[in-house]
């Protein structure tokens, strides 16, 4: 039970420190390359899941364009108070939604309205989940059917 605690709780820093990244990424056009360097030596990576930061990091890039297309369909009314950072949080909850099946869709939902609580704006979870519940819907439909 403590491993499984541990693993929990090293997946979260990673995916917190990806949507820290992804976010400067976004908004700076750096490198993937000095991103990485610079959250592996000073904001803590290694307390977290390493190679899920990385796995996230590095495949969520090349997609956005995909991973854009399928959660946007569910913000059009809202299109214009999208903001970099729930940006960022929607495309890895969508990400995980779509790659990691393991991860149960609640799960997923759950992290990504706790992002927006500590990162977002007041009511960004609010907005977060008005995006996710209809796209889960869509992408995990057996498992919402459950």
């Amino acid at each position: 039970m403590k491993d499984k605690a541990r693993f929990i709780k090293k997946r979260k820093h990673a995916r917190d420190k990806a949507m820290q990244a992804l976010y400067q990424w976004q908004l700076s056009g750096e490198e993937l390359d000095w991103i990485r360097d610079h959250y592996l030596q000073e904001q803590g990576i290694a307390a977290g899941d390493e190679e899920y930061f990385l796995e996230l990091l590095y495949q969520i890039p090349p997609q956005v364009d995909k991973l854009d297309a399928c959660y946007r369909r569910h913000v059009e009314k809202f299109e214009d108070h999208i903001d970099p950072i729930e940006t960022s949080i929607l495309r890895i909850a969508t990400y995980e939604l779509q790659n990691h099946l393991e991860i149960p869709f609640k799960v997923v939902i759950n992290e990504a309205i706790n992002l927006a609580k500590t990162y977002g704006a007041d009511d960004s979870h609010k907005f977060i989940n008005g995006v996710l519940d209809p796209l889960c819907a869509i992408l995990r439909e057996q498992e919402v059917a459950r």
